[in-house]
Order: C-alpha cells, then sequence, then structure tokens
C-alpha cells in the first residue's frame, strides 16, 4: 500500500497485521522480509504518532469540559422521586 492517498489507522493496522501474519507463517522469502520490516517500523510509527494525537485531542476536549463546567457552578439537584 502506498501513502500517495490517505492511510487511516485502520488500514494501518490491516496491513501490519496482513505482515505479521507473513513473518509468523514464514512464507516470506528473506529478499522481501527487509522492506517488510520496514515497511512495518513505518506503519508504526504511523500509528503512534495517531494515537498521540488523539490521546492529546481527547485531553484537551475533556480540559476545556472540566473548565467549562466549572465556570458554571453546580449542577442543579435532581428533585424527581424515583
Amino acid at each position: 500500500m502506498t501513502d500517495k492517498k490517505k492511510l487511516s489507522y485502520s488500514q494501518a493496522i490491516g496491513e501490519l497485521e496482513r505482515i505479521i501474519n507473513e513473518i509468523e507463517s514464514e512464507s516470506i522469502n528473506i529478499d522481501v522480509l527487509t522492506e517488510k520490516v520496514k515497511r512495518a517500523t513505518h506503519l508504526i510509527k504511523f500509528c503512534k504518532g495517531n494515537l498521540r494525537t488523539t490521546e492529546e485531542t481527547v485531553k484537551k476536549a475533556l480540559s476545556e469540559i472540566g473548565e467549562k463546567s466549572a465556570g458554571e457552578g453546580p449542577e442543579p439537584a435532581d428533585d424527581r422521586d424515583f
């Protein structure tokens, strides 16, 4: 798979799984192994970067929600009978 079109996290994981299966089944010849390992390394870096970015985005969103909630005061009590 080339990176000319935007690679998604799911596509990268799928490709990594295929590479791992090829290596584990020993169906890959040694001449191709080097290229597969290089590609796997690239895919792992790509996935780690995506995960890191997502984590930062989630933390930022949670922080913003926390700041907004703190500025609004406590939520009113729910007086409904259950």
